[in-house]
């Protein structure tokens, strides 16, 4: 696994998430980083498509989270000047 790789991953439904999520929990552990936890997968949606569905604040919550994680992880394996 790589950051170029984690990067790649896609984030468009519940299971891609977690499969991301999961991944990039344990490339940093093998890189000695602690990531916060991944937002949780919303559990009070009706099923509709409601304009603000809980699972559009999940994905923005979930790329948000992406974001920091793979920030992280480029920072330990940047070189110091």
């Amino acid at each position: 696994m790589s950051i170029e790789s984690l990067a790649r991953m896609p984030l468009s439904d519940g299971p891609s998430a977690q499969a991301f999520f999961a991944e990039a929990q344990v490339f940093a552990a093998q890189c000695g980083v602690t990531l916060r936890a991944p937002p949780p997968e919303p559990t009070t949606c009706c099923g509709r498509g409601c304009n603000g569905c809980v699972w559009e604040g999940f994905f923005a919550a979930a790329t948000f989270w992406r974001e920091y994680a793979l920030a992280a992880l480029q920072a330990v394996q940047q070189p110091l000047p």
